[in-house]
């Protein structure tokens, strides 16, 4: 029996604005899906997310998700080596997918009259998708070379894609692997690896499917029972969290990167998981130390004293914990052991004292502004969608969200910066050229 849930829709207050609608229920198999009505342009996105990350990997075994990724494009038993562009191309539509450290998204945006296309497509790619040595071997090498563009070869790659900092912040947890993997583990690999891993994680009851856009909800949820309906339920995915032990002394580390002149300082903490309202406090505290040049540390350090030629602070938040990064490129002669120490400084401020409260509404507007731009438009409400329900617990996070914001308050942010960035859990990383290790 089919459980349908479905979200009011109403008009909220000026800041939060109207909330995204949705209808939501379950098939017999376990996919979770969620439809989206949105009749003003003819437009629609059909997209399926699978709860499936870097984390699910083993040790030996990295990059299996990521490469998923890839090779789910490789074809399928109706649609044949090299021709998933083409379909989605000659009807006037576009496709991507990505991976994270928790979860694997695939979609399709075209023209709404290719409905029944996309859900025939993403059906197949879940029910009988082509995995054969020809196309792991040619995935293998698209993998690495995109490996050696965006991480061995990029400027500051290796910490962008957290190869650099994850290893030192975790020590049980899979996150201590870069979601891309390693060469030495994609090359041994086999097929019949990568065939356990398709039918251990690539069933009904571990996916979410997401329609938005220009449709009709009766025809789409019978055209979803006739594609999605009819996938056996897999066997059930058991997931367990490695716990860390808590990081009670400094940790210092010097990582090295052949492609950069500039070092940088980099100070990162461990931090909560995504649903902890800490984890939005601590997003608060980033945007108001580092977000935009009118931010309290980007004047300090860039416009004033000239000290830095770049500096930021994010929250990475993943669905089992989060980390915490300061991050500071110095300018001329400036020693990252000063940088670090006024750094220090910076975070017993606001450890200590409250923001201002005209700091606080500028943070809250920005927030706006954001949320508002990054739920505009189909293709990016129905990756929200999927997200709030697969990482966030609740599809109806995604209209909740500003709410748990405005909810923080400037004692909130003044407390996670006391809880989370003091001095014993900090890891301090300096990352350096090349050259620096040579000269030692």
């Amino acid at each position: 029996m089919k459980k349908i849930f479905m979200s009011i829709l109403f008009a909220g207050s000026a800041l939060f604005g109207q909330q995204i609608k949705f209808d939501e229920y379950t098939l017999a198999n376990g996919l979770h899906v969620i439809l989206h009505q949105d009749n003003s342009a003819p437009v629609i996105t059909t997209g399926v997310m699978y709860h499936v990350g870097s984390k699910d990997e083993q040790v030996g075994k990295t990059g299996f998700a990521h490469f998923f990724e890839h090779l789910l494009f490789e074809g399928t038993e109706n649609i044949k080596r090299g021709e998933w562009f083409k379909i989605v191309s000659s009807h006037g539509g576009s496709n991507n997918a990505n991976t994270t450290t928790d979860r694997t998204y695939y979609y399709e945006t075209f023209p709404s009259n290719n409905l029944e296309l996309g859900l025939w497509m993403e059906s197949d790619r879940l029910r009988q998708p082509i995995i054969n040595q020809i196309g792991v071997d040619t995935q293998k090498e698209v993998v690495k070379e995109e490996k050696r563009s965006r991480l061995d070869n990029q400027p500051y790659g290796k910490f962008s894609y957290g190869e650099a900092v994850n290893p030192h912040v975790f020590k049980k947890h899979p996150y201590r692997w870069s979601v891309i993997g390693s060469f030495e583990d994609l090359s041994n690999a086999k097929l019949d690896d990568f065939k356990h891993f398709s039918q251990t994680f690539y069933v009904p009851n571990n996916a979410v499917l997401v329609v938005a856009g220009d449709f009709n909800k009766d025809e789409a949820k019978k055209l979803i029972e006739k594609y999605f309906g009819v996938i056996p339920r897999g066997k059930d995915v058991v997931k367990t969290v490695v716990k860390e032990d808590p990081i009670t002394s400094e940790i210092r580390a010097t990582e090295y990167d052949a492609n950069i002149q500039i070092p940088l300082l980099a100070i990162n903490y461990r931090t909560p998981d995504n649903k902890s309202k800490d984890a939005y406090a601590l997003e608060m505290l980033s945007s108001y130390l580092t977000g935009g040049k009118s931010s309290v540390l980007y004047k300090k350090y860039v416009d004033e004293k000239k000290e830095a030629l770049q500096i930021f602070a994010f929250n990475r938040q993943m669905e089992d914990y989060g980390i915490y990064s300061i991050g500071i490129l110095p300018q001329g002669e400036v020693s990252l052991d000063k940088l670090e120490g006024d750094l220090q400084q910076d975070i017993e401020k606001v450890q200590t004292n409250l923001i201002s409260e005209e700091d606080y509404q500028k943070i809250l507007n920005g927030i706006e502004n954001s949320f508002v731009a990054s739920k505009s438009g189909v293709q990016n409400i129905a990756h929200a969608l999927a997200d709030a329900y697969m990482l966030g617990g609740d599809t109806n996070k995604i209209n909740e969200e500003l709410k748990v914001y405005q909810s923080v308050t400037r004692e909130d942010i003044r407390n996670v910066a006391k809880k989370y960035l003091n001095k014993n859990q900090r890891v301090i990383i300096h990352y350096l050229p090349e050259s620096k290790k040579a000269a030692k």
